[in-house]
């Protein structure tokens, strides 16, 4: 955390790794990164990606989830995490990260999210793993030699 704000914003792809029994790598890796930034504090999540979640859980995850199973986990969620609104500057700034950065809509919500709410780093495998945007640095907690806990210490 960062003067009690936490400096990791998850991207919906983490949260669904955790549920998804395909890949048993990344589902560990998932859940072993949910299980730090839950102990440190150090990590939110967004309504969007509270929203995203239970819409993949649902419909696209190998072993759907029930509406029931899914609204749980989304409750479990944003009591173990703290939840960061959407908000029309989140909007607005969206929209100016599409024209500026080219990014799609959806990741450019996830950027404008975590600057306007001074959250340093993304945890997401949607971006190029090291990109920084006007002070984000987007990583990936899945590729080969990340280190969550070298960024948790270091801030």
């Amino acid at each position: 955390m960062i003067g009690g704000r936490p400096i990791i914003l998850l991207d919906t792809n983490v949260l669904v790794y955790a549920h998804d029994l395909r890949d048993k790598s990344k589902q560990r890796e998932a859940i072993t990164t949910l299980d730090i930034l839950g102990g440190t504090q150090a990590g939110c999540i967004s309504v969007q990606v509270l929203a995203e979640f239970y819409a993949v859980a649902i419909a696209k995850l190998y072993a759907h989830l029930s509406n029931a199973n899914a609204g749980r986990q989304v409750e479990l969620l944003s009591q173990a995490f703290p939840v960061v609104h959407l908000t029309a500057p989140i909007v607005l700034e969206a929209i100016r990260g599409v024209r500026e950065h080219q990014l799609s809509y959806w990741d450019a919500q996830i950027w404008a999210t975590a600057k306007l709410n001074q959250i340093p780093v993304v945890l997401s495998e949607d971006f190029t793993d090291g990109r920084t945007i006007e002070g984000v640095r987007f990583r990936n907690p899945f590729a080969p030699g990340f280190d969550l806990r070298s960024i948790v210490r270091l801030n």
